[in-house]
């Protein structure tokens, strides 16, 4: 059942996927969801939350459609090469973003505009799943913070957890019975008013991605009843462990 109806119409795509998705994960999933009430009922935003499953991304749309919104995510640039999935995606308002090259730049433009047009952008500031040996969130990525300073939206904190017991990080079989609990919690929109009254410098963006962070860790803090480390994960300094696994098992 969800908290809210939604705010527009929902699409070719979305009438395929919603009588699909949406019963198989009330089927194999008891959720939680906290602090709805901060999820804007008019208005573009964005959504930021930590990355711990494959499967998240379904289970983060699931919060977002329950409160009235279509999820709009920056996805990988590869899902779209595929033409049928492609142009479902495209179809569903997806925005393909190819990392670390000039196409980027597009995207970007794509998820300012999709949030002043009133719609809800969901963006894993990570960039990737977490690396962190206990899954706390690593160093963030500025995506998140340029877009919402660009246009001046709210930054929608959320910490979720349970995904990854259904689908492990950068595994292949999923673990759908017993169901799983899956909790997300939404904070209060990240303060970035200060910020925004300034030049836009890195300086600038990076604290505005730093803000990002510690309110997404905050929320995970509470669903999980934990203290994070006080050192954020950070790939550029602490490598890839899934990486260096796999080559220790070769």
């Amino acid at each position: 059942m969800s908290v809210r109806k939604l705010q527009e119409k929902r699409g070719w795509a979305f009438n395929i996927a919603v009588p699909i998705v949406k019963p198989t994960l009330l089927a194999t999933t008891r959720r939680e969801w906290i602090g709805g009430e901060n999820i804007p009922e008019s208005g573009g935003f964005i959504i930021a939350l930590n990355h711990i499953s494959h499967v998240d991304p379904l289970t983060a749309a699931h919060l977002v459609y329950d409160h009235g919104y279509k999820p709009r995510y920056l996805a990988k640039s590869g899902l779209f090469d595929n033409v049928a999935l492609g142009f479902f995606l495209r179809g569903a308002g997806q925005i393909p973003v190819k990392r670390d090259t000039k196409d980027a730049v597009g995207a970007y433009a794509a998820a300012v505009d999709a949030v002043r047009n009133g719609q809800c952008v969901v963006i894993y500031p990570e960039a990737t799943i977490t690396r962190d040996p206990d899954m706390w969130p690593m160093k963030g990525k500025s995506g998140a913070a340029r877009i919402a300073l660009e246009t001046g939206c709210p930054v929608i904190p959320v910490g979720q957890w349970g995904a990854h017991e259904i689908l492990a990080p950068y595994t292949k079989r999923p673990h759908l019975v017993p169901r799983h609990q899956v909790v997300m919690r939404v904070g209060p929109p990240v303060e970035l008013d200060d910020l925004r009254a300034q030049e836009r410098t890195n300086e600038v963006v990076n604290q505005a991605t730093a803000r990002i962070m510690a309110a997404i860790t905050h929320e995970l803090e509470l669903v999980r009843g934990e203290t994070a480390p006080a050192e954020r994960y950070d790939m550029a300094v602490h490598g890839d462990r899934f990486k260096r696994n796999k080559k220790a098992a070769g």
